[in-house]
């Protein structure tokens, strides 16, 4: 039971599931976004925004790739709204908040290894 609990009280876990249950509740805002925004707009500009009837015939076989299409076209959507409206806006607040990325420092086994590198070069 101590085992179970060191688990579930890890920090990762419970990050995990915060994210989880942020991104889910995200996505009712993203698909509303996308759903009542996007979707009209691209209707007005190419005038048949549901491709759910394309179909084509085969040897007398029906392939219906509209939903395909549609699936397709909602995933670019939702990319993009969260591209340009999440992650562009989320990474320069980012950078604002903590300046320019620190360089990373240097341990001592590199520091050694450097020093023993510069040490052959003038061998």
């Amino acid at each position: 039971m101590k085992g179970f609990r060191n688990f579930i009280l890890r920090g990762n876990v419970v990050d995990l599931a915060v994210g989880v249950m942020v991104g889910a509740a995200f996505s009712s805002v993203v698909n509303s976004l996308v759903k009542d925004l996007f979707t009209p707009l691209i209707s007005a500009l190419v005038r048949q925004p549901d491709f759910s009837k394309f179909a084509f015939t085969f040897r007398g076989v029906e392939f219906p790739y509209g939903d395909f299409l549609n699936s397709l076209v909602s995933f670019l959507i939702i990319a993009v709204t969260i591209y340009f409206f999440v992650v562009l806006p989320v990474n320069k607040l980012t950078t604002h908040w903590k300046g320019s990325p620190e360089a990373p420092k240097k341990t001592n086994e590199e520091k050694l290894l450097e020093e023993i590198r510069d040490l052959l070069k003038t061998k």
